[in-house]
């Protein structure tokens, strides 16, 4: 059984292990604005919507020139309701733009704009970080969880991050259910890139059913 696990997960990696911060162009450091587009990122894909829209939509938000605190909050709501539209992101829009300018303004207050702050004053305790994030306005639960998966891989403290959403993907693959035991059956896979898998497994019944036909 393990070795056919292990099989299942290097299937699952190596047809869909790519972060969402990939997918959205952010090429993830521990500096500020990645870090900022990655918390967007995060507010944007908890929302019931198609992941596909969220990612597009963070790319729209970049290419308005919202890309970070200062110009999220500088901008116009209109403005903010313009990119987010621009990416498809319809069904919320109204709401979302008040709430990343309300998220800008309140990480420019309390954390000079530098997510990294909030994780210094987390001071290497993740359930103070989670609920950190979720002061953040449109970061409730899922959010923060989306946000820890992602940043893992410069925040190496979270890791292996492999939160509910994650674990249902290893459900549905029949892979265990324990985040040490899927990171030891994972190999040298990034937890980052394990967990974004896992997730696209429980988002898209597909991908599931695509992975284990491949392994026989």
């Amino acid at each position: 059984m393990g070795e056919r696990q292990r099989r299942v997960i290097e299937e699952l990696v190596t047809s869909y292990g790519r972060t969402y911060a990939e997918e959205a162009g952010i090429t993830l450091r521990n500096t500020p604005q990645p870090l900022y587009r990655t918390l967007v990122l995060a507010c944007l894909l908890s929302a019931r919507i198609r992941a596909s829209v969220a990612v597009a939509t963070s790319r729209a938000l970049h290419d308005a020139g919202l890309r970070d605190p200062r110009r999220m909050a500088d901008a116009t709501w209109q403005e903010r309701v313009d990119a987010l539209g621009a990416g498809g992101y319809r069904r919320y829009d109204e709401r979302t733009a008040t709430q990343l300018g309300d998220g800008a303004r309140l990480l420019t207050e309390r954390w000079g704009g530098d997510v990294r702050r909030m994780r210094a004053e987390a001071d290497g305790d993740l359930d103070r970080l989670r609920g950190l994030l979720r002061e953040v306005p449109g970061i409730g639960p899922a959010g923060a969880d989306i946000f820890l998966r992602e940043v893992q891989r410069v925040w190496p403290e979270a890791a292996p991050y492999i939160d509910a959403k994650a674990l249902s993907g290893a459900h549905r693959l029949g892979l265990p259910e324990d985040p040490g035991r899927l990171a030891g059956l994972s190999g040298d896979t990034e937890p980052a890139v394990l967990a974004a898998a896992l997730v696209r497994a429980a988002l898209d019944k597909q991908v599931a059913e695509e992975v284990l036909g491949s392994v026989r």
